[in-house]
């Protein structure tokens, strides 16, 4: 009998393929147990720098370079710039002015720039870097040994990674913005709803204006899917087995009743002899040895 391909549970989830298992205390824990944190920093323009302070932003950065004994993920994003808050803006600021040459002049630039989104695409540039921790850092034998068997799971309890992620990650963070700052450039750790946003923006190009809930309101994991477990299949009717065979002897977990035997009869005894092949004891014994003590005296 086929199956119908619309009543079949579904099993997998495509983020199964990502390699984020959580995002918790502003840290992200990847599915082979390590983590990293994202610095968000800002840029500066090297080509309007005088040229004494382009040599001293080389040497500031090539400082920065020597001084990493870790290593860094530097990421550039482009993406479209959203100029709708800045209209509205604008429409705003245009109804609360009283001077009519104000207005005028709010009202033409507004009109500038929805014509030069219109014509052109407008791009915003954002600058992060990524401080890794791998899980080796963890224990290499049971991260290599998970690793090997492909088992599924973080090979450590959450709390556990996310405590020595703190450990380790927090000291290269304050040196990364120790260095940056002699370059000139602002940087933070992103919290944890600006690392859902961003990765939801990642994995989700189309949807940027799209509004997301606060981290504190997920009961699950941010990355877990939400999909129902399978009803079981029945099973199948049982087998008819055959009627059990009676147990020769007492199963082990019985103790046998002792047999009580009941004493024979008056006459029975009385009437009772010994057979020839049986061996005498007692007084029976004694009487036949009497027996053949008198029968030799007599001869």
């Amino acid at each position: 009998m086929a199956l119908d391909p619309t009543k079949i549970p579904i099993r997998a989830s495509t983020q199964e393929h990502l390699d984020i298992e959580d995002i918790k205390n502003d840290i992200v824990v990847l599915k082979d147990g390590g983590a990293c944190l994202v610095l968000s920093t800002t840029a500066v323009n090297f080509g309007l720098l005088s040229e004494k302070e382009q040599d001293a932003t080389i040497y500031a950065y090539a400082a920065l370079l020597n001084s990493l004994t870790f290593p860094i993920q530097i990421v550039l994003r482009s993406t479209r710039k959203d100029v709708s808050s800045y209209l509205k803006l604008l429409e705003e600021q245009e109804k609360k002015q009283k001077e009519e040459l104000m207005v005028e002049q709010i009202k033409k630039y507004r009109a500038f720039v929805e014509e030069t989104v219109k014509q052109n695409e407008v791009l915003d540039k954002e600058f992060y870097l990524v401080i890794p921790m791998t899980a080796l850092e963890l224990g290499a034998t049971k991260a290599v040994t998970s690793a090997f068997k492909r088992k599924r799971g973080l090979p450590f309890p959450k709390d556990y990674i996310l405590e020595r992620a703190k450990t380790i990650l927090y000291p290269k963070r304050d040196h990364l913005i120790r260095q940056l700052n002699r370059l000139g450039l602002k940087s933070r750790q992103l919290t944890s709803q600006e690392l859902i946003e961003l990765f939801f923006s990642v994995y989700n190009p189309e949807a940027q204006r799209q509004k997301l809930t606060t981290a504190s309101e997920y009961k699950t994991p941010l990355v877990e899917p939400a999909i129902a477990t399978p009803p079981p299949l029945p099973s199948p009717p049982p087998s008819p087995t055959p009627p059990s065979q009676p147990e020769a002897g007492p199963s082990p977990m019985e103790t046998p009743s002792p047999e009580i035997s009941t004493p024979p009869s008056e006459p029975e005894k009385m009437s009772a002899e010994p057979a020839d092949d049986v061996p005498l004891e007692g007084e029976a014994l004694q009487r036949q040895i009497d027996n053949l003590i008198t029968s030799v005296k007599r001869k």
